[in-house]
């Protein structure tokens, strides 16, 4: 089973990434993406695509024109675990 990381576990995790935040309404992280036309943001979308189904871990995400919203929780841990972590990673190695 996919342990949920405790609170200060994430802390520790989100201050190691690049611009994510705790959602307050609920145990998640977010983070949000400009780019400088649609097509460079669905060419990033697509490569977290790739990866997250690699991982089998998807994300809830948002996209209108160059903006690309992501938010990251484990459904089955019912919050943070080290899949988010390790695909936040990912999605910062890329967005970079």
């Amino acid at each position: 089973m996919i342990q949920k990381l405790t609170s200060g576990e994430r802390t520790r995790q989100l201050a190691k990434l690049h611009g994510w935040e705790s959602v307050p309404e609920r145990d998640a992280i977010r983070r949000a993406f400009e780019f400088a036309d649609f097509n460079e943001a669905f060419g990033f979308m697509t490569r977290v695509a790739i990866k997250a189904q690699e991982m089998d871990h998807h994300p809830e995400w948002f996209n209108v024109y160059s903006k690309v919203d992501i938010m990251l929780s484990t459904h089955e841990a019912n919050g943070v675990t080290e899949r988010d972590i390790a695909l936040a990673t990912f999605i910062d190695s890329i967005a970079a």
